[in-house]
């Protein structure tokens, strides 16, 4: 890499109609406190389990993770395809034995708490299995090598062992609206189909919460760190990351997703190349938008402000690309593309440059 560090921000601003795709213990939506005024709150866990789905569903053949209590089970179906004539039974002893002599304590072959293992390791595990492998050394090394993309981009923590743990490259923020946010409350029936004819009543009754916003979202990779994890490999950094863009903008939360069916899409995506610090830039929202005729203008109009403003304090971004559907809002010193699938073939070829 031809500088020390290297970072990738992507800002998104992005409305919701009707909804409640992220809700608390009591079924109500997620929100925040911010600038003095309650906002709507997409939780990073929330957003991050719907990036790896997208990133697993679009990755191909490339090394993805799996994170399950059923680890064993994972790598006793490894243990198998390798031995054609190795019961399942006889292959989950061996992946209990392996996990059990790497520090990963295992009970009725499930494993303690939800571990991330990625297909390669899973693979190894499974070798030494069959090779009857005890010495914990060979085993930490097999855990902690060649990890998945997704372990390296998202990390992962081992309470049976921290030298097992991988530090995420990658940090999401808590998606929160640029504006103040009031919960509704959605009161419904449901007919009984078999009810008789005299009776008028309704089979059920309930409310749904909800409340609609404009989002700004925000998140980061530590690009000199990632390339680090994945070992130097520039063509997987580089596609691994432009995977990582096309999740980032078109995951989303599935939560009542049937009742509300907001499949919406950004409205505007920034991508910036740092080579000081990443910069979130909710700052520019401190102050809550308030408009009578729409949230998404002004948003992209006063996110695109907080660009220049930051330079007060932090390097110009070394690369600045971007897809807006408001025709008129400009980010200057940045390159426009005409689609995400411009942007990110853009920003492939400027981090095979960089790296």
């Amino acid at each position: 890499m031809n500088n020390k560090h290297l970072f990738l921000d992507i800002h998104l601003i992005q409305t919701l109609p009707p909804s409640n795709i992220n809700r608390d213990d009591t079924g109500s939506p997620k929100t925040a406190q911010y600038g003095g005024v309650k906002r709507a709150r997409v939780s990073s866990q929330s957003w991050k389990r719907a990036i790896r789905e997208y990133f697993n569903e679009k990755s191909g053949d490339a090394n993805i993770g799996v994170r399950s209590l059923n680890i064993v089970k994972y790598i006793a179906e490894k243990i198998t395809a390798m031995e054609d004539n190795s019961a399942l039974d006889e292959a989950m002893e061996k992946a209990n034995k392996i996990l059990n002599a790497g520090g990963i304590k295992t009970t009725d072959n499930k494993v303690k708490a939800l571990f991330f293992l990625g297909e390669s390791q899973a693979k190894q595990l499974a070798k030494a299995a069959i090779a009857g492998e005890k010495d914990k050394k060979v085993i930490t090394a097999i855990l902690k090598e060649n990890p998945a993309v997704d372990i390296a981009l998202f990390g992962r923590m081992v309470a049976d062992d921290p030298n097992l743990n991988e530090d995420a490259s990658c940090q999401v923020a808590h998606a929160i609206s640029t504006h103040a946010v009031q919960t509704e409350f959605d009161f419904f029936t449901a007919v009984d189909d078999l009810a008789p004819d005299d009776n008028a009543g309704a089979g059920m009754l309930g409310t749904v919460e909800f409340n609609s916003s404009t989002l700004y979202r925000y998140a980061n990779v530590a690009v000199h760190e990632f390339e680090k994890q994945l070992g130097g490999n520039v063509e997987e950094v580089a596609n691994a990351l432009k995977l990582f863009i096309e999740s980032f903008a078109n995951s989303l939360p599935t939560g009542k997703m049937n009742t509300f069916a907001n499949q919406t899409l950004p409205q505007a995506i920034v991508v910036a190349l740092r080579n000081d610090r990443p910069v979130n830039l909710v700052s520019a929202f401190e102050n809550p938008v308030k408009a009578h005729d729409g949230y998404v203008d002004k948003s992209i109009k006063k996110l695109f402000e907080e660009f220049v403003k930051v330079e007060k304090f932090v390097n110009p971004p070394e690369a600045l690309i971007y897809v807006t559907l408001n025709n008129s809002a400009v980010l200057r010193n940045a390159k426009q593309a005409e689609s995400l699938h411009e942007l990110v073939d853009i920003f492939g070829t400027l981090i095979r440059e960089r790296i």
